[in-house]
């Protein structure tokens, strides 16, 4: 009986670890929207789909609308699948990002810059660190982000930056805080949102959103997060560890097949970097020479 209870106890003990494990990163498979998510503005614009496996978010005249999750991140592994608008979209600005302005600004998006019927959508990427952006680079896309979903991921650890199309990656921006250059390291929000950039967001801004269209909709699946929970006022300093996946070695640098399609979308793809205009940085950034 003694050794049956130590079996048992011990099974105990080797599930418990499991269970650990699979809620380290917190992440709930085919979670619904409101497991990891709230409305954060625009309310009577945000309406949930197929029971909550989906979200539409609309802009008219009176508003657009923005939702972000309940909790914060100090890395992990974040992806949305988004549809953007099927209409003409010019001056509308659908965004996927991690943020934190509080003490300081720091930020990893994605922002999708709308255009007229037949013009492409411009896919901007962007970081802050320590309250510093200016590091915009965007790209065209290889498809119609308006037919059909597509996966936006961003993967975060003390290495590097990643950021994903589907799973080709577009950008990477290393950790080269030894040398200088700013790297987030705070804890961060993840947040979508669909707005009117009209100032800005189209051809500098001289393309406005054309409301004889609205309402305009933007749709949003799958909102698993795999990230460590890391609150602003409190960081956890286990966010490092290699525990968490995305933390492991092979996820410090691209592997040789992701270098390829990163040489080869960047190639055909990007629209402009900012390390290499020369008009607002007559001296480049020190992270523009990171190797």
């Amino acid at each position: 009986m003694g050794l049956h209870l130590w079996m048992i106890m011990k099974m105990m003990v080797i599930l418990s670890k499991v269970i650990f494990l699979l809620r380290v990163s917190d992440a709930t498979p085919n979670a619904s929207f409101d497991e990891n998510y709230k409305i954060i503005w625009g309310n009577q614009h945000v309406q949930l789909l197929n029971q909550g496996r989906e979200v539409q978010l609309s802009l008219d005249k009176s508003s657009g609308a923005g939702f972000g999750s309940k909790l914060y991140f100090g890395s992990g592994s974040f992806q949305m699948k988004i549809k953007l608008p099927a209409k003409d979209s010019g001056g509308i600005v659908t965004a996927f990002y991690l943020f934190l302005n509080t003490t300081v600004h720091e930020e990893m998006d994605f922002e999708f810059l709308g255009n007229r019927p037949g013009k492409p959508v411009i896919l901007q990427t962007n970081v802050f660190t320590n309250g510093l952006g200016g590091r915009e680079q965007k790209f065209s896309l290889w498809f119609d982000p308006g037919a059909n979903f597509h996966y936006y991921k961003l993967l975060w650890n003390d290495h590097q930056v990643v950021f994903f199309v589907d799973d080709t990656p577009i950008r990477v921006y290393k950790n080269n805080i030894i040398r200088g250059v700013g790297y987030p390291t705070h804890t961060l929000q993840v947040i979508t949102s669909f707005w009117d950039g009209s100032s800005w967001a189209t051809d500098g801004g001289k393309t406005k959103v054309n409301y004889s269209n609205a309402p305009f909709h933007a749709n949003f699946q799958d909102f698993n997060i795999d990230g460590c929970i890391s609150m602003p006022n409190s960081p956890n300093k286990d966010c490092a560890s290699q525990k968490y996946w995305w933390n492991n070695k092979k996820y410090w640098q691209l592997n040789p097949q992701q270098l390829k399609s990163l040489e080869d979308v960047r190639k055909k793809y990007m629209k402009y970097d900012y390390c290499t205009d020369k008009s607002r940085y007559p001296t480049p950034r020190p992270e523009c020479s990171e190797k």
